[in-house]
């Protein structure tokens, strides 16, 4: 397995399960009502609008990937679509699982050279560095989205 297939696998993983940490996005937002979602605990972020923001970044690397230019900006991070009924919540996951698989289908299929290539502009450092990044940044939100479920559970 090349180091492409590697990173797309590890995207897959932290997403739709069988990554090392045995948690992924996908089994912990099953269940999840989008009265849940859109649930303010605490002074925390809604659980919708961490997996917007996780997935803004894929979005960002995905146009790159496509060749178009990057016109993210993190001030819109959290910008998420209004969620106000569980069409609305179904419709804005299926497209966060569409747009990381596409995003890993274009990982997957890269020569690993590239991985070495600026990703944009120098400033934004490499693709390989990019990628894993997106990678480490869902785990670490992954983490508020599962706190945020039990705290959420244990009200009801």
């Amino acid at each position: 397995m090349n180091l492409t297939t590697q990173i797309a696998r590890n995207l897959r993983d932290v997403y739709f399960g069988g990554n090392w940490t045995d948690v992924n996005l996908k089994d912990s937002l099953d269940g999840i009502s989008w009265e849940e979602a859109t649930t303010k605990v605490h002074s925390f972020n809604t659980i919708v609008a961490l997996v917007y923001h996780m997935n803004y970044y894929v979005k960002a690397a995905l146009k790159v990937m496509q060749g178009n230019t990057l016109d993210s900006k993190d001030t819109y991070a959290f910008n998420h679509p209004p969620i106000q009924s569980a069409q609305d919540w179904q419709q804005f996951l299926d497209k966060t699982w569409s747009e990381v698989e596409q995003l890993a289908g274009l990982v997957e299929q890269m020569p690993e050279s590239r991985l070495w290539e600026t990703f944009f502009a120098d400033k934004y450092g490499n693709y390989y560095r990019n990628i894993t990044g997106i990678i480490e940044h869902v785990h670490y939100h992954l983490g508020q989205v599962v706190l945020i479920k039990k705290l959420l559970r244990e009200k009801a």
